[in-house]
Parts: structure tokens; sequence; C-alpha cells
């Protein structure tokens, strides 16, 4: 029997409150209030009370993943924060300086705010991201919060209040309206932010209409959420956690594959009784939990963590799924680790398990022409060489065509890479220059990574 939580937030204007936090020194704590005024931060007594071990600080994962440290800003950025904070000044040049800062860390990479907006009747469609032909995610307006934040994520200019840089639906029907006319989408992803972070009654709004007749051609219903690690009480004892194993039971009668994409870090989130007892609750109405991560440095960076998570994910009936290296945005030159090492500790993990665990695909990075994974690393003709696929595309005849970059042990994401064997772009890239043009209807573009430039010197660049 699992014991009712009230869930209470801590955030930056009362993480005193903490009284963990007692066990740091007067500088780490003032490390985290430097950051936290730059990068969202928030997390939960769940969170704080029963997944951190606060004699392991600031090693334990739990901690690296939800509290805030002095290297997720380089010195240059840490020092001018610190320096408004420190002085004095008004609250005015202290966000002004967040807000610059934020600016730097490339907060929507891989083209998300333009490359991936769909129109309907000649007007964009708010909310919503259709960049593969069977997929669109759609990001609920009063789902763009989440039980706790996560230091690494990549989404993480959502939450910081600069309107700009936010991306939800309108309250309105327009995104079932451009989901009813694409007969080719089979996959809708709800995500965030964290839509269970919703309530029953407010999540019901935009499920239960796509399993009228008119979205017969919508297959599968997806859930992207961190609730199952950061508050299992949400499907346990919650107010409305009836009301949401109800849903997934009608959405699973209903004839629709409904999947919980559920983000697990670290084995650690699993070790509760809640966390067991919400798996189970969920897998009993029908629905499936496919688990995924990032491989992020500090948490879990080490084969051995990632052989333990999928054992025991399979081991609770959840399917591991998706084994991502960390996106070029936010904190990611503390937490992103080279492809070469990336690679490494996927490959030494799947060797520990069975083959019901390698179900996993990765390393995949989710860059601007699509999911780029890592095949191997091999020598071909003399030249060793990162062996490539796309899981996904831009263009669906790009996937699982085999492509390959020279060899680089500093290279941390796709734009790093150069064509091997002398050639001078990858094979996708003239084709990903029309594609560019002909979504953004324009010359100029935001590219991960960079301030705006012509799209032929985004091509030059990304050779």
């Amino acid at each position: 029997m699992i014991t009712p939580k009230k869930m209470k937030f801590y955030a930056l204007r009362n993480i005193g409150e903490i009284q963990q936090l007692d066990k740091l020194t007067q500088e780490q704590r003032f490390e985290i209030e430097v950051v936290a005024h730059v990068l969202p931060f928030r997390v939960n007594n769940y969170v704080v009370d029963e997944l951190i071990d606060w004699d392991n600080i600031p090693d334990d994962p739990i901690f690296q993943l939800t509290f805030m440290q002095r290297g997720m800003l380089n010195e240059d950025q840490f020092s001018r924060m610190a320096y408004v904070l420190n002085d004095g000044f008004g609250q005015d040049l202290i966000k002004q300086t967040a807000d610059e800062i934020r600016l730097e860390l490339n907060p929507h990479p891989a083209g998300q705010m333009t490359l991936n907006i769909p129109s309907f009747n000649d007007e964009s469609v708010p909310g919503v991201q259709h960049k593969y032909r069977e997929t669109v995610l759609v990001f609920p307006s009063s789902g763009q919060t989440c039980h706790s934040y996560c230091t690494f994520c990549f989404r993480w200019a959502q939450f910081v209040g600069m309107n700009d840089l936010k991306f939800a639906t309108e309250e309105s029907a327009r995104f079932q309206k451009y989901l009813e006319s694409q007969k080719d989408v089979t996959d809708v992803l709800f995500t965030g932010g964290d839509p269970m972070i919703m309530s029953a009654k407010n999540l019901a709004a935009y499920i239960k209409p796509l399993l009228e007749p008119e979205f017969d051609h919508i297959q599968n219903i997806r859930i992207g959420t961190k609730s199952v690690a950061y508050w299992p009480y949400k499907y346990i004892t919650d107010k409305d956690s009836e009301d949401i194993i109800r849903l997934f039971e009608k959405v699973v009668n209903a004839g629709k594959h409904l999947a919980i994409m559920a983000h697990y870090n670290h084995w650690k989130e699993l070790s509760t009784d809640a966390a067991v007892e919400a798996i189970n609750r969920i897998r009993n109405t029908g629905a499936e939990i496919r688990t995924q991560s990032p491989l992020v440095k500090h948490v879990n960076d080490d084969s051995e963590v990632w052989a333990k998570l999928w054992k025991e994910q399979v081991r609770l009936g959840c399917i591991p799924y998706y084994f991502f290296v960390e996106r070029n945005t936010g904190a990611e030159e503390y937490f992103s680790i080279p492809l070469f090492r990336a690679y490494e500790i996927y490959r030494d993990a799947l060797k520990q398990v069975s083959g019901l665990n390698r179900t996993v695909r990765g390393p995949s990075m989710s860059a601007l022409p699509g999911k780029v994974v890592i095949e191997g690393i091999s020598e071909v003709k003399g030249e060793k060489v990162f062996v490539l696929t796309m899981l996904q595309g831009r263009n669906p005849e790009w996937v699982k065509k085999p492509f390959f970059a020279k060899y680089n042990e500093k290279a941390k994401w796709l734009t790093d890479l150069k064509p091997a064997f002398g050639h001078d772009k990858f094979f996708y890239q003239d084709e990903l220059t029309q594609v560019l043009r002909t979504s953004n209807g324009q010359m100029f573009f935001d590219v991960e990574g960079g301030d705006n430039m012509l799209v032929d010197e985004f091509i030059d660049a990304d050779d």
C-alpha cells in the first residue's frame, strides 16, 4: 500500500526551505543560485526526499540531474551573472543579463522554432511540430511545465519566462483540424514540458477527440513524460489518479495504441515502491511504456549504469527505446560527451544484457536532417570512420542509408563531423538545402548552434 504524498515544489524563490541544502557550503549554495537565475530550476519533495542521496553531494546523479552546478555556465557567463547578483543591481538588470546569457545557449536547436512548424489554410499551426511524415508533436498549452526540471533539458527555453522562446498550442481545436487533414500521420506525440502535469480533465480534452472516426488514421497516441520518475503518485494516489487510469483504458479500448514515452535517466528513479507501482498501474490499462534518455555526463556516463537501468526496466515490463546524444543546447558543455565515447558506452552496456534489452536504439542525435544514429566505428579503405544512418529523416528516403564521417575524437554532434573518403558533403545535404528553403519560405532561418545565415552558408558550415 503506497502512502499518499502531498506535492511541494521548490523553486529559486523558496529554495531555502530545502533543509537538506544545509549540508552544502555557502559557496555551493550561491553557485546554485547564480546558475538558477539563467537556467530553469524546479524540484519537488519526492525527488528531494526519496531519490537524492544527500551523503553523496555533489556526485549523486539525481542531485546533478535537478540542482544547478557552476559548470553549467562558462566562466564568463557565470561571472556576469554573479556580478549583478553580488552588487545588488535591480531586477531589471538581473533579468536583462540572464536573457542575454540564455540567447547564447542555443535555446531552440535543430530549427525547432522555424523549420518544423506546419501550416493549415495558409496559417501556421501554433504548438505543433511536424518534422517527420508519420509523426506530429503537440505541445499542450497547459502542459508547459514539469514536476521537476532536468538540468540538461533541451527544452529549457520553455520555462525561463521569455515569451518569444515558448512553444505551445493556442486554446482552440486548430491542431485537431490540421491532424484531420493529414492522412499520412499515424502517430501523435503529446509533449512539453510534460503533458502529465495536466489534470485528467485537461489531458482528456486533447486526447478524446482523437478517438473519433475522423481520426481513424491516427493509430498511435504517445505521451512524453518524466512524471513516472519524478512524481509516480500521479498514477497512484493523486486526486485524479483514477481518472488518469480510466482515460488510458479508454484510449486502449478505442483500438488505439497508447505509448507512455517515459524519461528515465538513472536506475535510481526505479528504486522506490511508488515508482514500481506507477508502472504496474499504467501497464494494467493496456498502455505500453517505452523508455528513453540522453547520455549525460555526471549522471549516467557509465555502461554499468545503463545496463542496470535497462535490465530493471525490462524486469518491470518496460521497453528500452532510445539512447540519445545530449543536444547542443543549454549546459551542453557540462553534460556532453564525445561521440566516440557515447558509442563505446552504448556498446559496452549492450554487451552486458540479453536480447530483450537490446530494443534500445542509439546513440541517436536529433539533428537538423533527422535522427542520426552511430552504427559503429570502423576502418574502410585505410580510413577510420564513423558509420552513420538515419532512423528518421526529413525525407523518408534517407532512412537507414549508410553514410560515413571522418573519425574525430573531439566531435560531440553531427555538425562537428566531416564526410569521409574525400567527399565534400554528406549525401543528403543538397536536398536538405532545398527542403530548408521550401520549409522556411525565405532564405534566412535559425541555424542550430549559430546566428541567422543564408541556407547556402549553413550548408557550407555543416560540411
